[in-house]
């Protein structure tokens, strides 16, 4: 397994360490742990560097395979899930934001997976709506943890309403993403047994 594939693999690991921090506190609450939501924030950057690295190095070194295809936006999936799941708990999410990620997350790996088994196989990665899509989850993500765990006890609404407003723009982005990739590849949809 090549070194790309491995910062993958690496990613996914750091999902449920994320999970267990930002699990163990929630903002806005007394028992709210500024310090669990720091080491969260950090831990969901580390990982989100990751996705950088692991896409540059398997370019830059010829090193893309199909594993790494199919693995690199999973593993971008299960991490920004996650986080938004934890989001909504804590009130800064819509449900609808999530359901509008949630779908276009289906949608698309469900076009994945009909590429993959029409003649030839086609392996189909993401594009460029997909990639700026997941860079604005992971920044509202990192800004609304990093933002919970520093901002004082009096700046909670205003953090609140920021994280907010970024999710709507995820959501938004996301789902011009969503229509963008399956129209680009509606060859597949068309070709489907």
């Amino acid at each position: 397994m090549n070194l790309p594939n491995k910062l993958t693999l690496l990613r996914i690991l750091l999902v449920p360490v994320f999970m267990v921090l930002a699990g163990l506190s929630q903002y806005g609450t007394p028992d709210f742990s500024a310090g669990l939501y720091l080491a969260a924030g950090l831990v969901f950057a580390a990982a989100s560097f990751t996705d950088f690295l692991d896409g540059y190095l398997a370019r830059k070194w010829g090193m893309v395979t199909d594993f790494g295809k199919f693995a690199d936006p999973l593993a971008d999936k299960l991490l920004t899930t996650v986080a938004f799941l934890y989001m909504l708990r804590d009130g800064v999410c819509s449900p609808v934001v999530l359901a509008v990620i949630v779908a276009r997350e289906f949608a698309v790996s469900g076009l994945r997976m009909i590429a993959a088994g029409a003649p030839g196989g086609k392996v189909i990665a993401a594009n460029i709506w997909g990639k700026a899509k997941t860079v604005l989850q992971m920044l509202t993500i990192i800004l609304y943890y990093l933002s919970a765990a520093l901002a004082s006890p009096a700046s909670i609404g205003g953090v609140m309403l920021m994280a907010w407003a970024l999710c709507w723009l995820v959501a938004l982005v996301t789902a011009l993403s969503g229509a963008r990739y399956l129209w680009d590849n509606r060859q597949f949809i068309n070709t489907a047994k």
